[in-house]
């Protein structure tokens, strides 16, 4: 189908996100960079990835929506990545114990052949319990982390160590659907029928 919404991502997590709530779309990732602007704050650094990644999947498919996203984890103004190494993860780790930290998911929605274009960011504040050592060894060693911001999966094993969140659980998972979804609708893009979300011509 030539209106089926393009999700510019090739995360496993958005991915399951949009399909759950019952979406019907192409998974076309973008070739953009993740870099970083000095000085830019972290709501201008996933906004402009999120903007970015939507144009060069868009460019490509000027008939389509396109839904492009881009998530930072921080705390204390510190961007924490993705560990590449146990030392890495378990450095994370530390400095998320017993603290809260802040998720910010940037999300750009566009349809080149529309002209319409929109972008948000959404912001949600989790607090993680206090870890022991061996806690911390412990959920390294499962692997996990090592793919995700931050170095934990909220909706995985690491839902463990979650004390609480405030703001919308599943912009810590990787996607704020809700506003998504909201955004969608507001641009004429999401039709619901027979029960099932659909994206507009």
């Amino acid at each position: 189908m030539k209106n089926r919404l393009i999700l510019a991502s090739r995360s496993p997590r958005r991915y399951e996100l949009l399909k759950q709530i019952g979406l019907d779309f192409d998974v076309i990732p973008s070739g953009i960079e993740e870099d970083f602007v000095p000085d830019e704050s972290p709501r201008e650094h996933v906004i402009r990835l999120a903007e970015a990644k939507a144009f060069d999947v868009g460019n490509r498919y000027p008939d389509r929506w396109v839904i492009a996203a881009d998530t930072m984890v921080y705390v204390d103004g510190d961007v924490l990545g993705k560990p590449k190494t146990m030392e890495e993860a378990m450095e994370m780790l530390k400095r998320l114990s017993g603290r809260e930290h802040r998720v910010l998911t940037g999300f750009s929605v566009r349809h080149f052949g529309k002209g319409i274009r929109d972008q948000e960011a959404v912001e949600t504040a989790v607090r993680v319990k206090g870890l022991t050592p061996a806690e911390m060894d412990w959920y390294v060693r499962t692997g996990e982390p090592f793919d995700k911001a931050g170095g934990y999966a909220i909706q995985g094993i690491g839902s463990f160590m979650i004390e609480s969140i405030r703001g919308s659980y599943t912009n810590v998972v990787g996607l704020p659907v809700c506003e998504v979804i909201q955004m969608l609708n507001r641009l004429g893009a999401l039709t619901i029928a027979d029960f099932r979300l659909q994206i507009s011509d």
